[in-house]
């Protein structure tokens, strides 16, 4: 599935639960992982878990088996990973703790020039 699809359905099935804040980062020149992740909050545990399995009923209904499911109910961060496009389901304050938005932000891209140690 193309990523442009695959971030649609993920999206829309966070949104149809009624996700918060939902973001976007393209971190495709940062990681070979993956090329996007797509962070949301949910507003209790259960819709932590709702919003997730949500995610992963979509793929599998468009034929994708996600890769794998980490976390689960009663967790306070789920990711679902569905290849070229992660989903990490959190509560605020897990999100707002970890980062993520952040952490990505500020790491240096594959395709800057790295700093040179030798003074050259």
């Amino acid at each position: 599935m193309h990523n442009d699809a695959l971030k649609t359905l993920a999206v829309d099935a966070l949104e149809e639960l009624k996700a918060k804040d939902i973001v976007q980062l393209d971190v495709a020149r940062l990681t070979s992982v993956t090329d996007l992740m797509i962070i949301a909050s949910g507003t209790s545990t259960r819709h932590v878990a709702a919003l997730a399995e949500r995610v992963v009923e979509r793929a599998k209904e468009a034929g994708l088996q996600p890769r794998g499911v980490e976390g689960g109910v009663g967790a306070d961060w789920v990711l679902v990973d569905l290849g070229s496009v992660v989903v990490h389901v959190m509560l605020p304050e897990t999100r707002q703790l970890y980062d993520l938005e952040r952490l990505w932000a500020d790491l240096p891209s594959d395709l800057e020039p790295e700093n040179e140690l030798s003074g050259a």
